[in-house]
C-alpha cells in the first residue's frame, strides 16, 4: 500500500522519499505542523538550509559558536539565536546539526551545555555533518539512552545547493525518526532517502565522495591534456559532454577550471577530511579504494601549493 502525506512518499516497508520541486515555497508545508527547531552551525551550509526552515514557518533557534553570525542570521531571518547548544535544543522538536567535523559535533551534542542535555524526551537530533559513521553510532547511542532520537543526514550539493534549497539528504537511523524528521529535511532537500539504520547515512556520503574524488582527477587530466595538446578547451568541452563523458563536474566547472578560479565550491581541506573517513572506513571493512587513496594525496600536492581553501576542482592546478 502506497500513501502520500506531506509529500513524503511512503511504501509499506521501504524507505520514504522526499522530493522538493525547485523554488518550492510555503504552500509546500501544507499538511506538515510546524516545528520547533534548533540549527546547529552558520557555516555556508547551515545558515542557508536554517533560512529555509524559517522561510517554510517553523520557528527557528540558531546556534553558531561565533555568536555574531547567528545573531546576524537572526536579524535576517527573523527567527531567534542562543549563545549555547542546549539553550538553543531546549523545547525544540527537532535539533539540526551541521558543523566540521566528529570532534566539532561531539562538542555540540556532549557535556552539560550540549544539545543533548536540552531536548526534551522525543526529541530528535538530524546530523548534516559529514563525519565518522564509527561518531555517528556513538551519538546514536548516547542519544537513545537519553530517550531521544537521531538522524544520520549528511548532505551532497554545496553551496550552492544549500543556498537553492536543492540539497541531497542520505539519511540512517530508525524508520520512525526518519518519517517524523523528513518533512522537516524536505524545507532545502530535493531529495531525502532512508538509506538503512544508523550509520548507514554517512556511508552512503563515502560513496558520494569516492565517486567525486575518481571524477574530478579524470576532468582534470582531460581538460590538462587538451590544453596542452592545443585543443580548444570549449570545443572540447561541448562535443565530448553529449556522450560518456558528461557530468555535472564537466558541465558546471570547467570555465572555472581552465581560468584557474577555484572559489566555487567545497574546499580542499573538507574534502581531504572526508576522504580521510572514507579510507579509515574501507580499512573497516576490508574495501580496496585505490583511486581514492592516490587522489587524496593530489589534494594533499593542492594544499601544499596553498590551495586549501581552493574548491576540489582544484586538481588541475597541479597538472601544469
Amino acid at each position: 500500500m502506497v500513501r502520500r502525506d506531506a509529500g513524503v512518499l511512503h511504501n509499506s516497508g521501504a524507505p520514504a522519499v522526499q522530493r522538493r520541486p525547485h523554488n518550492a515555497g510555503r504552500e509546500q508545508c501544507r499538511g506538515v505542523t510546524m516545528a520547533k527547531v534548533a540549527f546547529l552551525g552558520m557555516g555556508v551550509m547551515g545558515a542557508p538550509m536554517a533560512g529555509h526552515l524559517a522561510a517554510a514557518g517553523h520557528k527557528v533557534t540558531v546556534f553558531n559558536r561565533t555568536v555574531e553570525k547567528a545573531v546576524a542570521w537572526s536579524e535576517r531571518h527573523g527567527g531567534s539565536w542562543a549563545d549555547t547548544p542546549r539553550k538553543a535544543a531546549e523545547d525544540a522538536d527537532f535539533v539540526m546539526v551541521c558543523v566540521g567535523n566528529d570532534d566539532d559535533l561531539r562538542q555540540v551534542c556532549l557535556g552539560a551545555d550540549g544539545a543533548f542535555a536540552g531536548m526534551k524526551p522525543g526529541a530528535i537530533l538530524v546530523d548534516h555533518t559529514t563525519v565518522s559513521a564509527a561518531v555517528t553510532r556513538e551519538l546514536a547511542e548516547s542519544a537513545r539512552s537519553a530517550g531521544l532520537g537521531y538522524v544520520d543526514a549528511p548532505v551532497s550539493g554545496g553551496q550552492v545547493g544549500a543556498q537553492n534549497g536543492q540539497l541531497s539528504v542520505m539519511c540512517g537511523g530508525p524508520i520512525g525518526d526518519y518519517d517524523r524528521a523528513a518533512p522537516i529535511i524536505a524545507a532545502y532537500a530535493r531529495i531525502c532517502r532512508r538509506m538503512g539504520d544508523t550509520g548507514a547515512g554517512q556511508i552512503t556520503k563515502m560513496c558520494n565522495q569516492i565517486a567525486i574524488a575518481g571524477l574530478v582527477q579524470g576532468l582534470s587530466e582531460s581538460l590538462a591534456f587538451a590544453r596542452k595538446s592545443g585543443l580548444d578547451i570549449e570545443e572540447v568541452v561541448e562535443v565530448i559532454s553529449q556522450g560518456a563523458a558528461a557530468s555535472w563536474q564537466m558541465v558546471n566547472r570547467h570555465k572555472t577550471m581552465k581560468q584557474g578560479h577555484f572559489d566555487h565550491g567545497f574546499a580542499v581541506d573538507w574534502m581531504r577530511k572526508d576522504l580521510a573517513i572514507c579510507l579509515a572506513a574501507a580499512d573497516e571493512v576490508g574495501a580496496s579504494l585505490p583511486v581514492t587513496a592516490l587522489v587524496d594525496q593530489f589534494y594533499k600536492d593542492v594544499q601544499r601549493m596553498g590551495g586549501g581553501r581552493w574548491d576540489t576542482s582544484s586538481l588541475i592546478a597541479r597538472l601544469g
